[in-house]
């Protein structure tokens, strides 16, 4: 079973940007799609990003095209999330799992965007 756990939150100022990290452990396997998914206050989770085994296939949300870019480093087990000109209306928390998504979830990181 992989465990993950995700760094790199923080708060912002609109138009900042932000990179998470999600450092897999355990029973990585490099064919895992991974994502990225968010929960802001008082909503469900939702799909942000996802990524292909290869790194070489990628999908984005609608609302952070353009925005954000999600990679990975296979060799080191990790997923990144490049966040730059961030909105307030990105404030929430940010998860990573597989894709499709594991059962388990990490803690998250926090994401807070000041107008």
């Amino acid at each position: 079973q992989v465990q993950l756990v995700e760094s790199g939150g923080g708060l912002v100022q609109a138009g900042g940007s932000l990179r998470l990290s999600c450092a897999g452990s355990g029973r990585t396997d490099r064919t895992y799609g991974m994502a990225w998914f968010r929960q802001a206050p008082g909503k469900g989770r939702e799909f942000v990003a996802r990524i292909n085994y290869s790194g070489d296939g990628t999908v984005y949300v609608d609302s952070v095209k353009g925005r954000f870019t999600i990679s990975r480093d296979s060799a080191k087990n990790t997923l990144y999330l490049q966040m730059n000109s961030l909105k307030p209306e990105d404030t929430a928390i940010y998860y990573c799992n597989t894709y499709p998504p594991g059962a388990r979830w990490g803690q998250g990181t926090q994401v807070t965007v000041s107008s």
